[in-house]
């Protein structure tokens, strides 16, 4: 598979270029950040996003979507992540998309995203960090289940119409089986969402289950055998966090490109230093070799095939080259780089959040020595 864009990529890179710097750029968030937004998004931005047919990248055609692939959707993450725009892109239309697919709870929560109107939030983590662990109980009770127990960083977790949770019945936290997968209103009785501010203003949310009653027909795929839509939801979740990762480093390194060309000191521009030239040429390479690696991981998943390893070196990568861009900018921007008026510190942050989401560097290394057997 060739590791380019073909013509209708690219042409859907250009739309959703011009209309998120548009109605989404980096002072978008910023402007939300000063206002201490309670919702964390733009529901009004949202539902533009769904009057461009964004939001149905990955619904099927026959479910209103617009059917394609996972290379889509990250051409449209990444200009997210160029702008730093607050979107509930990620987990609504790709990773909770994603896990619904060819279950029944699609024909009730599709037409939502598509429209704009949905907003999907995940409950998969439980601690501090990452970790494939589940241990919130989903113990039965009369036709359905009673979920007790909490769930951490649960981006717009406190806002969502709908909780993807990922519930432990049987076995333990550790076991790969035993878990089953729940679509959970936001209505649900006994659901406390407390949200709290990340890094990068971005807000979050611990969800606690106090008991909460759900029916039957609230199970995604089979009961014991969620690691199926589980792991499909990973898989687009942290593909999706790399394209958007490559956005970030993307708009990072074209500002810090575009200020050594403007900077000047003792009469000429900072850019024609040589040691200057050296690390952003590094950066760039860096850069490109990340967007490789995104770039298979999507193809792969788009073909159906075995996409784990892919996914994980994307996500990794992506985290590298990223923490690398942002830190590049903010040493090459000098002293304006470490003041809020500036925007480069705002990547930085955003860099933080996205490269913890869904595995940070060294859990997708830790996964890839395992599966070579070390």
């Amino acid at each position: 598979m060739p590791l380019y864009l073909n013509d209708e990529q690219a042409m859907l890179r250009d739309t959703a270029k011009d209309f998120i710097a548009e109605h989404a750029p980096v002072g978008h968030m910023r402007a939300l950040r000063d206002a201490n937004d309670a919702t964390g998004f733009s529901r009004d931005l949202w539902k533009q996003f769904a009057e461009m047919g964004l939001n149905g990248v990955l619904i099927p055609e026959d479910q209103g979507g617009l059917g394609l692939g996972h290379v889509e959707a990250g051409v449209v993450l990444e200009e997210i992540g160029r702008n730093l725009s607050p979107s509930p892109f990620l987990a609504t239309a790709v990773a909770a998309v994603e896990a619904l697919k060819g279950s029944g709870q699609a024909e009730r929560w599709f037409p939502g995203i598509v429209a704009g109107e949905t907003v999907a939030a995940l409950a998969i983590d439980e601690g501090a960090k990452h970790r494939d662990s589940i241990g919130l109980k989903a113990e039965r009770s009369g036709n359905g289940f009673r979920l007790t127990g909490a769930k951490r960083f649960v981006t717009h977790g406190h806002v969502a119409d709908l909780l993807i949770v990922g519930a432990r019945t049987a076995g333990s936290p550790d076991d790969a089986e035993g878990v089953t997968l729940f679509a959970v209103s936001k209505n649900a009785a006994n659901l406390t969402a407390t949200p709290e501010r990340l890094a990068d203003s971005s807000l979050a949310a611990r969800i606690d289950f106090e008991g909460v009653e759900i029916d039957a027909d609230a199970v995604i795929g089979e009961v014991d055998a969620g690691r199926d839509p589980l792991g499909r939801l990973l898989r687009a979740g942290r593909t999706g966090a790399a394209a958007e990762l490559l956005g970030v480093g993307g708009g990072a390194m074209d500002m810090t490109v575009g200020y050594l060309k403007e900077r000047k000191q003792f009469g000429v521009a900072i850019g024609s230093f040589q040691a200057l030239q050296h690390r952003a040429a590094h950066l760039y390479s860096e850069m490109e070799v990340a967007r490789a690696a995104v770039l298979k991981a999507q193809q792969l998943l788009d073909a159906g095939a075995d996409a784990d390893e892919a996914v994980s070196i994307a996500k990794a990568m992506t985290g590298m080259a990223t923490t690398l861009s942002v830190q590049e900018g903010v040493q090459m921007h000098g002293g304006i780089g470490m003041t809020d008026e500036y925007d480069i510190g705002f990547y930085m942050k955003r860099a933080r959040v996205l490269a913890e989401m869904f595995g940070d560097i060294g859990f997708h290394a830790d996964r890839l020595a395992k599966a070579a057997g070390y």
